[in-house]
């Protein structure tokens, strides 16, 4: 056989590899991308939604069977409190374990609120200052201007857990703009996060909580989150808050 067939053979093999190669990594790389896509869209999947700016089904008031109709309100696909009624939270009407819950949030001026976990219906310990009758019952992720609102203790700050640990890193909006949260509960590990930051995350039961608790004021109340599942709870304190994109995530 001639030299210049033997490498002609060659090159149109060489050839052929190489397009055998570059379609196996078409292939390949269309495959990593329909896998991404699936993944993605399996994870929002997994996403439950709470409120989009429509429907409030997945909700309904503390202590009652129904949406409390005046004293929560949409608006322009915005859930918000009225301040001129009778303060009354608002629940989840499903309980939750452990979950990621991602909401926005907003306030007027000199406004206060929070969100809880874990919550029940037979209290604990019921408060009597008029704001809602639980607060003192479970772990709260603060609500707050911190610009105006009379109490600027960093413990009870915008992002603190209330009243034991003190937000880090926080970047807060403008009044009236919203930001954006998500509250994660992992057996027992939680983490509140803040406009993309990290700003506070601590272990339930651990020591170090425990001695919180013991200088806050709720050292009086024995049974303080000692439930592990519940309702989710949006706090209603007697001023105007805004909530927006709320939804949740089972682990």
């Amino acid at each position: 056989m001639k030299l210049t067939t033997i490498k002609l053979r060659m090159a149109r093999m060489n050839r052929f590899i190489v397009g055998l190669m570059i379609a196996l990594f078409i292939c390949a790389c269309k495959d990593g991308k329909k896998s991404k896509k699936s993944e993605k869209e399996t994870a929002e999947k997994d996403w439950v939604v709470l409120f989009d700016g429509g429907s409030t089904d997945a909700f309904r008031g503390y202590g009652i069977n129904e949406f409390p109709e005046g004293v929560w309100s949409v608006e322009n696909g915005i859930l918000s409190t009225n301040p001129d009624t009778a303060n009354r939270d608002l629940i989840t009407k499903e309980r939750f374990k452990d979950f990621e819950l991602e909401y926005e949030w907003a306030v007027d001026t000199a406004a206060n609120s929070g969100v809880f976990f874990h919550m029940q219906e037979n209290l604990s310990m019921e408060s009597n200052n008029g704001n809602s009758p639980n607060w003192l019952d479970n772990f709260e992720v603060q609500i707050l201007d911190d610009k105006y609102f009379n109490d600027t203790v960093a413990i009870r700050s915008a992002g603190s857990l209330y009243d034991l640990i003190a937000p880090k890193n926080k970047k807060l909006k403008p009044i009236g703009e919203f930001n954006q949260a998500k509250l994660i509960h992992d057996n027992g590990h939680v983490e509140h996060w803040l406009n993309g930051s990290k700003v506070l995350e601590f272990e339930i039961g651990s020591p170090e909580m425990e001695a919180l608790l013991t200088e806050s004021k709720f050292k009086e109340n024995p049974g303080y989150h000692s439930d592990k599942e519940g309702h989710i709870m949006f706090q209603h304190h007697g001023q105007k808050v805004y909530f927006s994109n709320i939804r949740v995530k089972r682990y």
